[in-house]
């Protein structure tokens, strides 16, 4: 409290409070301690990274450094930077990020890649040889979380149609909002769910079943239960365990969504999911112990980790 009161009657200026921000953060230990006390500042002051720097000598109101501070002291003590500005960028757009979602990460995007790779020319809009419209797309992305992949595809794909699944209520309210925002909320269909068990396949009401599935993405829970102590201590304590853990291996989760997959897949249609670390052989293991795949693909990160594999049902 006395910290508190003596930072309302001290003047700080722009560069002093960042200069700040990062000591304190560099002393916590905090990973990309620069970073987060940038993005910390400017969600504090309500501006944006050109105005921090443009400004540097300007001075803040008491209590827009209180609030700073504030923040500074919770990231210090490990709340996610992304749960204190309730914000993730991904795929060139922002996402309300809450603690009921895992926060989307930027290895993710490589879901979107692949996908839209595997959809070839019937990812555009309009047949590039006939001028005709193209076909409409049916997509299925499981655990959907922030709702991030769907509403990225959703933006690529105008002529697609999503569900979007979810265990949680709360994680699918929070990608309702993101869907709104983005303005793709009349095309993506949020289902709360385990996986694809409640998407059914009924006739509608002249006896047609539903079309099956172009493409199901999915970014599934994908770490192993023994392995929670080796996790940042801001994911371990913050981001929801259910989008976190995959079962004792990390890998259980797997065979139920392709399974799931198998039966919802049109002919030639592709199932994209992201891996676990040390994940990729005993994914494609399970693949190859299912009849009807094809086409099985293995894409590293950046970073050159097995990050992404497809597959195409027969």
């Amino acid at each position: 409290m006395a910290q508190t009161q003596a930072l309302n009657t001290l003047a700080f200026d722009v560069r002093t409070a960042l200069k700040e921000g990062i000591a304190r953060l560099r002393a916590a230990a905090v990973p990309s301690y620069t970073l987060a006390a940038e993005l910390l500042l400017i969600h504090a002051v309500g501006r944006d990274r050109t105005w921090i720097y443009s400004h540097a000598e300007e001075l803040i109101h008491p209590a827009v450094v209180e609030k700073y501070f504030g923040l500074i002291a919770r990231r210090a003590a490990g709340e996610p930077t992304q749960h204190l500005t309730g914000k993730q960028e991904f795929w060139g757009l922002e996402f309300e990020v809450t603690p009921a979602v895992l926060i989307p990460r930027p290895e993710t995007e490589h879901v979107v890649e692949v996908a839209l790779e595997r959809l070839g020319a019937a990812g555009i809009k309009i047949d590039m040889k006939t001028g005709s419209p193209t076909p409409p797309l049916r997509i299925a992305d499981v655990g959907t979380g922030s709702g991030c992949i769907a509403v990225a595809l959703a933006q690529e794909l105008p002529h697609a149609t999503i569900v979007a699944t979810d265990i949680s209520a709360a994680a699918l309210e929070v990608a309702g909002h993101n869907a709104a925002r983005h303005r793709v909320a009349e095309r993506v269909r949020f289902v709360e769910t385990d996986l694809l068990s409640g998407v059914a396949l009924s006739p509608d009401g002249a006896g047609h079943p539903p079309p099956l599935f172009d493409l199901i993405v999915s970014n599934p829970p994908y770490v192993a239960r023994n392995h929670a102590a080796a996790l940042a201590r801001e994911v371990r304590e913050h981001e929801p365990e259910t989008a976190l853990f995959g079962g004792a291996t990390g890998v259980e989760m797997y065979a139920r969504l392709i399974e799931h997959a198998g039966a919802l897949l049109r002919a030639r249609g592709n199932l994209v999911v992201e891996l676990g670390y040390g994940a990729a052989d005993s994914v494609r293991a399970i693949l190859a112990a299912q009849a009807g795949w094809a086409n099985i693909c293995i894409t590293n990160d950046l970073a050159g980790i097995p990050r992404v594999l497809a597959a195409e049902r027969i």
